[in-house]
């Protein structure tokens, strides 16, 4: 009698915790595996940060090229000297984009043209 009464209540139990149990709304549940999935390809697509590649010190870069992958060096005061460094090698000179020629002082004694009375 024991074991049919104890498997009655069981069964009681487990209805009415069924039947109480508040429901899962399903939009908290879709979420998390949305924004584990954008985290995750946020952080396998991030890339290393480079540091500035040109010296705006140089007029003039070496650009290489390799199988590994290449660099910029910018360290040259012509094209001639770049010229000799890139002979041999897949490199190329190039022209330094971020270049700070210097400057000349503005002044009386720098104008280009001479004022005509």
């Amino acid at each position: 009698m024991e074991a049919r009464n104890g498997g009655r209540m069981r069964r009681m139990f487990w209805a009415l915790t069924v039947w109480c149990a508040a429901p899962i709304p399903k939009g908290p549940l879709m979420r998390i595996p949305a924004v584990a999935i954008l985290a995750t390809a946020t952080v396998l697509t991030a890339a290393p940060v480079r540091a500035q590649t040109y010296d705006p010190s140089y007029p003039v870069c070496l650009q290489t090229y390799g199988i590994g992958g290449g660099y910029i060096e910018c360290g040259y005061t012509s094209l001639a000297q770049c010229a000799q460094s890139a002979s041999g090698i897949a490199a190329q000179c190039i022209n330094n984009p971020y270049f700070a020629s210097p400057q000349v002082p503005a002044g009386p004694h720098y104008r280009r043209h001479r004022h005509v009375y």
